[in-house]
């Protein structure tokens, strides 16, 4: 029995007629690159007088339809696998959209702590791509060594930000006071600790493998946990400087592929050949207008714009403080050639000139941190740093622009636009505390305890009834 295969100048190089055996007078396909059957399956057989392949030659189906396996059932063709893909993408990423707002009201607490999480296992990820598990096997410190020197870097750097943004809490406590006294000390003794530990492990034959960890492993901790540092202090000074960069970010990304798919042209660089030069500007415009808007909004709300120092702070309880200048109105006078068009005079808030050089920054310089992961990815042939999010590969393939941006906004934040308090409650009980006698530490608090009761904000009795508790003590 004869196929005829000319009908509507159809070509099916993959079909083949068998001439003899059971199978003679039907049509075989072998298997493609696309199907995921094991490729030394046996050639799938098609019955030529099914009403479905009569379908298929008269061009009714496409081929899609006869992705099955050896033994009848179905298999996910390349259209229908990333269909799927972009089902499942979609959805997570509305998982992370909601989970992210969801913490992000929850506190400041919260949002440290899933901070603190996402370094962990970027650090995870990134130390992954340089492990050799056969060598690993006989050197049993070199994993243990890894998570060591992070629970060292992060006791620093965590211990640092509460000493200097908890100073109030941590000065009055016995027990956290000398820690913090001597935090850094502390600190780099437990990495000494490491070091030794590691120099006792070298062993002959395996230097260049251990010392290439130990690089590894310092660099892991300073692009991604000493990054993330930055990150944490910014929820510190006040959730809208840790909102708008995070936010930015996330909106260039998106506006860089709409952009690029509906107008690119021109290459951007030969490490991402899908960028291009009208995406990589069409969504730095688009991340500027998206910075105004949202500093609009978080602007008018104190529990973004107010520096915490209560970690029970969130969105009902709220933060009250005294605005950052950099919130209000000011009136600022135009350029002389300006003024017969737009007045004498511009009226607004500094915060908005502010966020467009951040938006600059978002959109200019951030997605090299991309580019860079990407460039990691190709020098170890992965797709993806791991499969941690279904659909969007692992924690680093969407963190790789975002503790860039953090580390910029805290020190762009540090240089023009933190507030220089000469004095504050913290620093001050510090100076009390780590300078003055007891003796002395209670002179001063009579001396202020009198002050307050002459002022009429205390009670004099109150300053009576502590004089008379010194008098019983010093008894």
């Amino acid at each position: 029995m004869s196929v005829s295969m000319k009908k509507r100048s159809v070509k099916f190089s993959s079909l083949k007629p068998i001439a003899n055996g059971a199978g003679a007078g039907s049509i075989r396909r072998e298997s493609t690159p696309s199907d995921p059957s094991d490729p030394n399956s046996p050639l799938i057989e098609i019955d030529s007088t099914d009403p479905a392949y009569k379908d298929w030659i008269d061009g009714d189906k496409d081929e899609k339809d006869f992705a099955v396996a050896p033994d009848g059932t179905p298999v996910p063709t390349e259209y229908e696998k990333k269909k799927q893909n972009f089902v499942v993408r979609t959805i997570w990423t509305l998982v992370m959209i909601a989970g992210f707002f969801f913490v992000l009201f929850m506190g400041h607490l919260y949002i440290v702590a899933v901070v603190t999480a996402v370094q962990i296992i970027t650090f995870k990820e990134v130390i992954a791509l340089s492990s050799v598990p056969a060598k690993e096997k006989n050197m049993h410190f070199t994993k243990a060594l890894n998570w060591y020197f992070l629970v060292t870097t992060i006791y620093y750097l965590y211990g640092e930000s509460i000493i200097y943004y908890f100073k109030h809490i941590v000065v009055v406590d016995a027990f956290l006071l000398p820690m913090a006294s001597h935090h850094r000390f502390i600190s780099f003794m437990l990495y000494m600790i490491g070091f030794v530990f590691f120099v006792g492990s070298l062993r002959r034959g395996h230097y260049r493998f251990q010392f290439t960890q130990f690089a590894w492993t310092h660099m892991a901790l300073y692009l991604v946990v000493v990054q993330a540092h930055f990150t944490i202090n910014n929820i510190f000074e006040g959730l809208i400087w840790f909102f708008l960069p995070a936010s930015m970010v996330i909106t260039n990304d998106i506006w860089a592929y709409i952009c690029g798919i509906s107008f690119g042209r021109t290459q951007l660089i030969k490490l991402s050949p899908k960028k291009t030069v009208e995406g990589f500007v069409g969504a730095w415009v688009c991340t500027m207008i998206y910075g105004l808007i949202a500093t609009r909004i978080l602007a008018q709300h104190s529990y973004f714009t107010c520096p915490v120092r209560n970690l029970g702070a969130n969105i009902w309880t709220g933060l009250e403080c005294t605005p950052n200048p950099v919130f209000l109105q000011h009136t600022y006078t135009l350029p002389l050639p300006l003024q017969p068009l737009l007045g004498d005079t511009f009226t607004g808030a500094p915060i908005y000139f502010h966020v467009l050089l951040m938006a600059t920054f978002a959109s200019l310089i951030a997605p090299f941190g991309g580019f860079f992961a990407s460039g990691l990815k190709r020098t170890f042939k992965i797709k993806d740093f791991g499969d941690t999010i279904p659909g969007h590969g692992g924690i680093t393939d969407r963190m790789d622009c975002q503790f860039i941006m953090g580390f910029f906004s805290n020190l762009y934040y540090q240089s023009f636009i933190a507030t220089n308090q000469a004095v504050t409650v913290g620093g001050v009980l510090q100076s009390v505390i780590g300078n003055l006698t007891p003796k002395e530490q209670v002179e001063v608090v009579l001396g202020l305890q009198k002050y307050l009761a002459g002022q009429g904000i205390v009670s004099a009795e109150i300053v009576n009834c502590w004089l008379e508790a010194i008098k019983k003590d010093a008894i």
